[in-house]
This record gives C-alpha cells, sequence and structure tokens, in this order.
C-alpha cells in the first residue's frame, strides 16, 4: 500500500480508486445488498469473473465504509460470508418504525384462536389443535400457510403421520419479533384479537393459555419424535 493509501486512511477516508475499481467497488455493494444468504468473496470473484485479492480488497473497503457512525447498515462477514444488515445500535428505533407502518392483521377470530395454539404448542398437529380449540380448522390452517403466518414442518412420528405446523419468518414480521422468545403474552394476543375484530368477544387469552399450559408456556419444540419428512402442500 502506498504512503498516499496510508494517510488518505488515517485521515478517515477511503483511498483513490480507478474508474474501475470503482465500479467493481458499487457492483460488489449490489451484490451483497440483494443476495439473502452471505457470500464469500471466492465465491463473487468466481460469478464476478474478478480476480479474489482484488475483490477482497473491494469488499474490506466497503466493510470500513459502513461501519462509520454515519451509516445505519452495515457489510460484515457472517457465516463464512459477507452480509448487510441494519447495525444492532438501531435496531429498536427501526423495529418500532417498522411496526407504525404495518397496519393490524385482519384475521378473524377463528385464525387468531389458532395462530396462538401454533405459536405457543409448535410444531403441532391439525388434530392437536383440534382438541384445544374444540372445533374443526382446516380452513383457517389453509388462510394461516397462505398468508405466509404458518408453515409445515414434517409430519409427527406416530400413528396417520399426521402433519406438523410452525409459525414462519413472515409471523416474526408481522408480530415485531425479534425471536420465538418475544412471543407476544396472552393479554396482548387478546388485544391485537379486538383490533382484528373491532368487537368485544370470547378471551382469546383461554385458548392461548390452554396452548401455553399444553406446551409448559414456553415455544419450545414438543418432546415427542418427529420425522423429517417434509411436505410443502400443506396437507392436512
Amino acid at each position: 500500500m502506498s504512503a498516499d493509501e496510508l494517510l488518505a486512511r488515517s485521515d478517515g477516508e477511503a483511498p483513490s480508486l480507478s474508474t474501475d475499481e470503482a465500479q467493481l467497488k458499487a457492483v460488489l455493494e449490489a451484490i451483497v445488498y440483494v443476495t439473502e444468504e452471505p457470500l464469500s468473496a471466492i465465491q463473487i470473484a468466481d460469478a464476478a469473473g474478478e480476480p479474489r485479492e482484488r475483490v477482497e480488497k473491494l469488499l474490506e473497503m466497503l466493510v470500513a465504509e459502513f461501519d462509520r457512525p454515519e451509516h445505519g447498515v452495515a457489510m460484515r462477514e457472517v457465516a463464512g460470508g459477507y452480509k448487510m444488515g441494519t447495525k444492532a445500535e438501531h435496531h429498536e428505533r427501526v423495529r418500532a418504525f417498522i411496526k407504525s407502518l404495518r397496519a393490524p392483521a385482519k384475521l378473524s377470530l377463528p385464525a387468531l384462536e389458532t395462530l396462538a395454539v401454533i405459536a405457543y404448542k409448535q410444531p403441532v398437529t391439525a388434530p392437536e389443535i383440534l382438541e384445544i380449540r374444540g372445533v374443526q380448522g382446516a380452513g383457517v390452517l389453509k388462510t394461516l400457510l397462505d398468508r405466509k403466518l404458518i408453515a409445515t414442518a414434517g409430519r409427527k412420528n406416530v400413528i396417520g403421520k399426521p402433519m406438523l405446523y410452525k409459525t414462519t419468518k413472515e409471523f416474526m414480521i408481522q408480530f415485531g419479533l425479534k425471536d420465538l422468545s418475544e412471543l407476544p403474552t396472552l393479554k396482548e394476543f387478546e388485544e391485537i384479537k379486538r383490533l382484528a375484530m373491532g368487537e368485544e368477544s370470547e378471551p382469546l387469552a383461554e385458548t392461548a393459555g390452554s396452548a401455553a399450559a399444553s406446551s409448559g408456556s414456553s415455544p419450545e419444540t414438543s418432546s415427542e419424535p418427529v420425522s423429517t419428512e417434509e411436505d410443502s402442500s400443506g396437507e392436512i
């Protein structure tokens, strides 16, 4: 590295780049931005047809640039690759902003009850949901699957091998959750139900409470053996 580059870095400025390098750096930034999974420098270099050393140098420059406090997002090495995301110190404010933009989920009372059961007892089968709620819910499950709030999670290793259901990343986004440990309380589920229904009705907390009690008030996975067989058809 030249003395000019070192001096530029010591002043907090990026070293000057040729037009070609600047364009490639911009392309690398765009590539990392649009990809969901972390990409290694080798993967990017091979796909872009560029020397690995050149790509690594420009990626390091991008990491340093986004690390500055004036940027709200950062580029980091994660799981052997590069990925962009919001900085940890801004998570709470960004999450609050996103939640303020999202209207309450317009779900029916049966759908909210079923979602509460799945959230607190996942992975759970349709017969187990029926046992807790006391009513059939095939149509409700289809609605939740269509809205991507739940997904199939293989089949339970019992007679008949019924389909298992779990909540999804979209569920986390809709409810503003970082992980399952931040599941809404039963009181919050009741409030969500009231917002969605716009009326007073049978407390959702009673149904969700049954689910929480059945799972030990924890979102952890059931201890019963589960098959890894997957079925994306949404069959019940």
